[in-house]
């Protein structure tokens, strides 16, 4: 296995018209590389499907980057994972023979915010994103440039843990770099609901 393929992952090819299509599924706090896989299968059926397993371990439970306290980043550990997942994706792209320019993460919570730390930090590694629950990774001293790039997010009106206005200041970064963004309020908390998966498979295919 290459180096830059050390993070513990699942990969489903593709099938069908959507086989050039690859959904990056990064999980949540206390998830595995299996978790999003029934998930990404609803959203874009016939999708490749790239799953990581986080390094870190906050009590037994893996995670992407460390955190201080809840929704206290480590920013310095959350930009060096930043750059290693990075480096997964373009050493999976070649292992894989995946499409460069049709890798899309899907990311829940602790997922969704380093797939946001990706795209503040990288802008050319994904060609979109579908962010569930995220939050602010960290504010860039500079944005970079996103035009174009399509990005949902879905975020919960009675989550305890992400504040309305978190939420809002990153479709704000997002979208003064460029992005096209969508928001999508749920009444619900932090955990995924049926109409996330709806919601972000109904953007997924509009054309």
């Amino acid at each position: 296995m290459s180096d830059d393929l050390r993070f513990i992952h699942q990969f489903e090819p593709g099938a069908g018209d959507a086989s050039s299509r690859t959904l990056l599924l990064l999980h949540g706090t206390g998830g595995n590389e299996s978790d999003l896989l029934q998930l990404g299968g609803m959203i874009a059926p016939g999708a490749a499907l790239l799953s990581p397993r986080g390094k870190v371990l906050e009590n037994g439970m893996a995670r992407f980057f460390r955190r201080l306290a809840e929704g206290v980043f480590d920013e310095e550990d959350l930009h060096s994972r930043t750059e290693e997942l990075a480096e997964f994706i373009d050493a999976a792209a070649g292992a894989y023979e995946l499409d460069r320019e049709s890798i899309l993460a899907v990311g829940y919570s602790n997922g969704a915010n380093i797939a946001a730390s990706l795209l503040l930090s990288d802008p050319e590694m994904l060609a979109g994103a579908i962010l569930l629950r995220a939050m602010v990774p960290f504010e860039p001293d500079s944005l970079p440039d996103l035009r174009g790039t399509p990005i949902f997010m879905s975020s919960g009106r009675q989550d305890p843990i992400i504040p309305p206005e978190n939420s809002e200041r990153l479709a704000h970064l997002l979208r003064e770099a460029g992005a096209d963004v969508t928001l999508e309020w749920l009444p619900t908390g932090h955990g995924l609901t049926r109409e996330d998966v709806d919601a972000a498979r109904a953007w997924l295919v509009v054309p």
